[in-house]
């Protein structure tokens, strides 16, 4: 008989008790009780002979035991259960997704329902989708006509589809910061803080993302996030305002060189949150500024949520990673605080100094990498929840971004998906989480365990090429010489010859995996293709030491045909075009005849 220990679970539950024989799996007796003493969440499974009895605290806790005896009679293969007793209930009670969908990709309904899926079987129960301008505003189609945008209709589905699985679906629209979608049109373009860009040093120009700190701007900005509102049935709602990129150096400029960027940046905050905060909303923030400005974050009302974002692994002293001077100060000079690069500590001292009640969200790091940075992701998640333990956080939103054209497929993030759930849910329990194991059980159903095996190897070679790399991979950063990646050092061409070759070798596992999941084929499809991404990178490392030119242009345009067709897999048309050009701007014209 196989013992729960045995088993291939997810989450892991926090506490087991076997004893003995429990009954037939044939017509198995299932009776559950509320039990109001239990935690929220939570419950309690009890088999024994006579059948199976389910305490549980509340709906989710019902849900979730009942997904985890679907786990555990799926692996009895002998037709009887053991007998146990098992409790579990959360550590952290929010447990979010955050999906990038304006950084080019905009997912279909069957990645969604995907998505979903996952989410539910790490028993996340919320889910956020990132919106700049792929929402279908009714008085701003020049803005999103191109971007294949959600709409109204496709988000109520959602909302319900959401539902169905326990899980919040909470609008995430960002608001102040990251508008450069919108101030590239003349229409907006008076409404940027710097309407021509700005220069955060001398030969260095962006153009303008940041809205000015002015009411009729936060009246602008609160429209379009009530257009989602009107379609969900979550009060909670992500209004962004992280990274607002020349705050101070524009139409502000003389109020922040008078009062401070923090004073200004906490009034318009305001402006925005203070209506939605009226209405009986609960506000989310990003807290990158906040968390600079910790006495002001602590005078903010009751339902304004910051959440502090970091992505880095911790260091090992839990100090400030090391990075030149001269990145230090460009980083200062945007706005960009080197904490963020060095763990949640530094990230959240100050506000944990001053008593704010604050969320933590770590991140997948599939962006930027092509094939995943697994262990960084990993060490993030663990990071994350042992921060938000530390301080009592209500919520952990596991982030999802597509920096520079999303050139990742989604099933790079699918493992540290389920992990970052698992560990949210309970850390001690799975913090150190058999993740192949439960990728070839649940997620891929392939017993082959090749995926597996193909994503542990993929999602380290990162960092074997000699160089550092912050929120990024070396080889990503080769294959997009013309992107700004923080990458340090030089390559090692032994060790990069060796990437190479643990490349090929996963590539071939690819070539042998046996899934059964419901997105098998489209799975092996578009991991392979991101194989062959992070190889032609390598070879760009590699320089004249790699394979010919002829070699490389041929695989090129190979890599941006497999890039449209898998896109097509998963993602709706717009955005392709964007993130085809990145690789091969002469197939921008046929993409975009495509769509």
């Amino acid at each position: 008989m196989t013992t729960i220990d045995e088993m291939v679970l997810i989450p892991r539950p926090r506490s087991t008790v076997e004893s003995g024989e429990g009954a037939p799996v044939a017509d198995l007796r299932v009776r559950d009780h509320p039990t109001p003493s239990l935690p929220p969440q939570g419950f309690r499974i009890t088999s024994s002979a006579e059948g199976v009895d389910i305490d549980h605290r509340d709906a989710a806790g019902l849900r979730y035991a009942r997904s985890l005896l679907d786990q555990v009679v799926d692996q009895c293969p002998g037709g009887r259960l053991p007998g146990f007793s098992i409790e579990d209930s959360p550590d952290i009670a929010v447990r979010g997704y955050v999906l990038d969908i304006s950084r080019d990709r905009v997912p279909t309904r069957a990645t969604l329902e995907r998505l979903v899926e996952l989410c539910a079987l790490a028993r996340i129960n919320q889910l956020q989708l990132y919106v700049e301008h792929t929402f279908a505003h009714p008085e701003h189609r020049a803005v999103w006509e191109l971007a294949s945008p959600m709409t109204p209709a496709h988000l109520s589905w959602l909302d319900l589809h959401c539902s169905h699985h326990g899980i919040e679906l909470v609008v995430n629209q960002n608001t102040f910061g990251h508008m450069e979608r919108w101030l590239g049109h003349e229409r907006y373009r008076h409404r940027a803080e710097s309407p021509e860009g700005w220069d955060p040093v001398p030969g260095m120009h962006l153009p303008p993302s940041v809205l000015a700190p002015t009411e009729d701007n936060a009246a602008f900005a609160l429209e379009l996030v009530r257009h989602q509102l009107d379609c969900v049935r979550s009060p909670q709602v992500h209004i962004g305002c992280d990274e607002p990129f020349g705050l101070g150096h524009g139409v502000s400029a003389d109020d922040v060189a008078a009062r401070g960027l923090g004073p200004v940046y906490v009034e318009h905050l305001r402006r925005l949150a203070d209506p939605l905060l009226a209405d009986g909303h609960r506000v989310q923030v990003w807290a990158d500024v906040l968390a600079r400005h910790p006495a002001l974050a602590a005078e903010l009302p009751t339902g304004i949520v910051p959440v502090a974002w970091c992505y880095e692994a911790p260091t090992a002293d839990g100090g400030l990673r090391p990075l030149p001077d001269t990145v230090v100060d460009l980083l200062a000079r945007m706005g960009v605080d080197q904490a963020g690069f060095s763990g949640f500590g530094p990230v959240v001292a100050g506000l944990a100094d001053h008593d704010v009640d604050f969320w933590v969200a770590p991140g997948t790091s599939a962006w930027n990498s092509l094939v995943g940075r697994v262990d960084n992701a990993r060490a993030n998640l663990v990071d994350a929840a042992e921060t938000a333990r530390a301080h009592g956080c209500g919520g952990l939103l596991v982030t999802d971004w597509g920096d520079n054209g999303h050139h990742q497929p989604p099933s790079v993030s699918f493992g540290p998906l389920v992990y970052g759930g698992a560990v949210a849910w309970g850390l001690d329990a799975n913090r150190d989480l058999d993740l192949g194991a439960v990728l070839d059980r649940h997620v891929f159903a392939d017993p082959s365990g090749c995926i597996s095996a193909a994503l542990a190897s993929l999602g380290t070679e990162w960092g074997r090429t000699g160089q550092e790399a912050v929120n990024a991979s070396p080889l990503a950063a080769a294959l997009f010489p013309d992107q700004v990646h923080l990458v340090l050092g030089r390559p090692d061409p032994a060790l990069v010859a060796d990437v190479v070759a643990r490349i090929e070798g996963a590539i071939g596992e690819l070539a042998r995996a046996a899934p059964t999941c419901s997105d098998g084929e489209v799975v092996v499809r578009e991991l392979t293709l991101a194989a062959r991404m992070a190889r032609h990178g390598a070879w760009d490392l590699l320089g004249d030491a790699g394979p010919p030119a002829a070699v490389r242009t041929e695989d090129m345009a190979e890599l941006a045909e497999g890039h449209l067709v898998s896109w097509m897999d998963r993602s709706r048309p717009g955005g392709l075009s964007d993130s085809l050009a990145r690789l091969d701007p002469s197939l921008t014209r046929r993409a975009t005849a495509s769509t």
